[in-house]
């Protein structure tokens, strides 16, 4: 079987959650099946990765039909392949119209909806109608769907009409030989952190579903001792990016121990980042799963997460860290119905976390404990493959 999976991020052009998910899955499945990857950006070295840009004309076009330009290239290459595999809405259209086009089955991974991120209409314009249409249209006509939470399945059956039995759930995954703890006194240093004092740590980019805003708040109450780090950047907006960049500024004048970086980390610097802190924080208002969740448990840190999405899924409260109460606004922004009072929340979950620096440790134990037994690429390639066959017969 060929298995052609497209997808906008694969290294090392990756953004966020779904290229690390694309990543591990295709080199967890190529153990079983021929797997051909077709992504976004610039030409890559991989042997059976195919890499395509924007097509010239569309350059300045909206980013939507610049993104359509790209998929109908990848639905054309995809001839040959017996299933086709594709993530996230900026690829579904080439997964679509390659299941129409070469008469395979069409396989859909949802890490994210459009309908309930409408905050994209900030970064796409009209295209967020155009990227909604394409998501409706991918999922509705699809073979079957993976959700990689039941969170994210329950929001499925809320947006679109899908019939239950294409419907699955098989989660994110962590490579546990890849993440794990790692000490670096002298990197830390060089960033900036004090690897002596308490620090809670969070990882993602600046977008609205990511709560950062309200974790910079929520930091003014933790104590005067614990240090924030921040591994942010990949802005969805100059707008989102300016409000994070004064929120932080005003942080650093009120306090020391905050530090802002807004690269992409290699993975052992990140997993250096990550053991040196004493939490984790997820201040997240719409999250499918988070697979920086399972970074963080596997280099053995607890994870303090908001009650949404799929986090309750990987964080076991009070075993491997701490849920935060949220009551949201039900028009698919996830906005707290009291955002104070879920910043006060917050704000006391990590502090109570960072007090007892031994109970944090053994939070994280658990957390590495519950990430190497439910949580492996193994385990979720096989899931993936008996769906595979299922469609293909």
């Amino acid at each position: 079987m060929r298995v052609d999976v497209l997808s906008r991020e694969y290294p090392p052009e990756i953004y966020g959650g779904a290229g690390v998910h694309v990543a591990e899955l295709v080199a967890a499945l190529r153990s079983h099946i021929e797997v051909q990857v077709r992504a976004f950006g610039m030409p890559r070295d991989e042997p059976e990765v195919e890499s395509y840009l924007v097509p010239g004309e569309l350059t300045a076009a909206n980013p939507a039909l610049a993104t359509m330009g790209v998929d109908l290239r990848m639905a054309q290459d995809v001839a040959g392949a017996d299933l086709v595999h594709s993530h996230t809405w900026y690829a579904n259209l080439g997964g679509h119209v390659a299941g129409l086009l070469h008469g395979i089955p069409h396989v859909v991974t949802a890490h994210s909806l459009e309908p309930l991120r409408p905050w994209k209409a900030e970064q796409l314009g009209g295209g967020y109608r155009v990227s909604s249409w394409i998501e409706r249209t991918a999922f509705e006509s699809a073979d079957a769907v993976i959700a990689v939470s039941a969170g994210m399945a329950a929001d499925i059956r809320r947006s679109y009409a899908i019939d239950e039995e294409k419907l699955h759930v098989v989660h994110n995954g962590i490579d546990l030989e890849q993440w794990g703890p790692v000490r670096d006194d002298d990197f830390l240093r060089s960033l900036g952190i004090d690897p002596d004092r308490p620090s809670v740590v969070f990882v993602g980019r600046i977008t609205r579903q990511k709560g950062l805003p309200y974790l910079l708040r929520a930091a003014r109450q933790l104590p005067p001792e614990v240090q924030l780090v921040l591994c942010a950047g990949a802005p969805d907006t100059p707008e989102i990016l300016e409000e994070v960049r004064s929120g932080v500024a005003a942080l650093q004048g009120e306090r020391t121990g905050v530090v802002w970086i807004d690269r992409m980390l290699p993975r052992r610097e990140l997993a250096a980042v990550l053991t040196s802190g004493t939490a984790f924080v997820c201040p997240s208002v719409y999250e499918p799963l988070g697979i920086v969740n399972l970074e963080a448990m596997a280099c053995g840190l607890p994870v303090v997460g908001t009650a949404t999405g799929g986090i309750p899924e990987v964080v076991d409260d009070g075993v491997t860290g701490r849920l935060v109460p949220i009551e949201q606004v039900d028009d698919g922004t996830g906005t707290p119905i009291e955002p104070d009072r879920f910043v006060d929340d917050l704000a006391r979950a990590l502090t109570e976390v960072v007090a007892d620096r031994d109970a944090a440790r053994a939070l994280g134990a658990a957390g590495r404990a519950r990430a190497e037994a439910e949580f492996s690429w193994r385990t979720i390639a096989e899931k993936t493959l008996e769906i595979y066959r299922a469609v293909a017969g």
